[in-house]
Formats: C-alpha cells, structure tokens, sequence
C-alpha cells in the first residue's frame, strides 16, 4: 500500500506495479517498493478488500462494486477517440494511455491535464519525446504514469522527472542517469518527485526493485 499523503513518499515508496488477471493473483504483492496492482474492470465483481488500480476499455461506464472505489481507473485510447476519454467523468482519477506517434506526447499530455486526467507514458518513446513530455508534467498537479521494459528506463524516468522538476536538463538525464544524484535527493525533493511519477508498470515488478536495490536505490 502507498504511504498516506499525511507523510512524505520516498523515491521509490509505492513506485513499482504491474498487471494481474484477478485481484487474487495480486494477493501476494505487498512490500514498501510496490503500488497497487492493476487488475481488469472484468475481474472486480465484489469489493476486493485492497487497494487496486482498475483497467478499463471502451466499450462502456465503469464498474464500481458497493462500497468501494480503486486508488484510480486506467484506460488506453488511440487519438480518434481521444475527445471522449477527455470528456469521461469516474469517481476515481483516471489515467490514460494515449497510443499515438511521440511528436504527439507533449499536447496530449497538456489535454489530458487540463481535462484533470493523468496522462500515461507508454514505452519505447524516445529521450526527445519524453523530454517534452515530462516538460509538461512538471508545471502540471496531476502527475503522470509510465511503463517500461526495464530497470535502467525506470531509473532514467526517475532521473528525468527530478530533472524536469529542478530546472535541469531533462534530456541529459534520461540519456545519463546519475544514480548518486538521486541517492542524493533531499526527503522533500524525492517527496515532490513521487507527487509526479505516481508509479511505473513494469513487467515483472519483483525482479525490478531486486535491481533497483542492487543499484543501491531503496524504498524509505
């Protein structure tokens, strides 16, 4: 479970997710490095009893069991159906990835923020592209969510988003991560980076903080 936003969140306090068929084979990922889970809108049925994050598609209003909401809902879009996902109303935030060309991030990223949604960063796009993106998430309060494929692309978005926050430039430190640096950062400086990178997907989200930590970055 995250930490409250009565304390501050460490850099990688409630940083790490990934994708689950059922809230019950989500069951077992607990830890100070892990957010929570994502899990098909299909799959909740009953009040899960945890804190989720609820996929969603297209095709029709969110579910929401009796007594319970998830920390945020989550869809993906292409751009021809952009205007709806901007116009949708849930009673939790909504991220959304948009699945469009990377000369596109930056405006759709301003959209979605101004519609009050978070945007999502998909994989694969390059430092150019998500410079430009992550320009925007700093002046923005909704903060961002991200996937990637490996350790080093979570810790290169650590990297950019201090950057981006402190002034620095955000394309130099995605291409060339400072591992120290973060190590570095003040509790109020990772505290205000975590307001803006609210986690990362990643595959295997075990074997991502096993790395993170042997990088020498921790939870705390």
């Amino acid at each position: 479970m995250p930490p409250s936003h009565e304390e501050p969140r460490g850099l990688l306090d409630g940083l790490l997710t990934g994708r689950y068929d059922s809230p019950d084979d989500a069951r077992d990922v607990t830890g100070p490095l892990f957010a929570p889970p994502i899990v098909p809108a299909r799959a909740i049925t009953v009040p899960p009893g945890r804190d989720l994050v609820v996929e969603l598609d297209t095709s029709g209003p969110p579910p929401v069991p009796a007594g319970w909401r998830p920390v945020r809902y989550q869809i993906g879009c292409t751009p021809e159906v952009l205007d709806d996902v901007l116009a949708f109303t849930a009673p939790a935030p909504l991220a959304v990835y948009v699945d469009g060309p990377g000369d596109t991030l930056a405006d759709t990223a301003r959209a979605l923020t101004e519609a009050g949604h978070v945007p999502g960063l998909p994989a694969g796009h390059g430092p150019d592209a998500v410079s430009d993106f992550l320009a925007v998430l700093a002046h923005a309060d909704t903060g961002y969510v991200a996937r990637t494929t490996s350790t080093e692309d979570v810790v290169a978005l650590l990297s950019g988003t201090a950057a981006a926050l402190s002034g620095f430039d955000i394309r130099e430190a995605l291409a060339s991560p400072d591992v120290s640096w973060l190590q570095r950062l003040i509790p109020e400086a990772a505290a205000a980076l975590r307001e803006i990178l609210l986690a990362v997907e990643v595959d295997d989200p075990d074997r991502v903080a096993r790395e993170l930590g042997e990088l020498g970055l921790s939870a705390g």
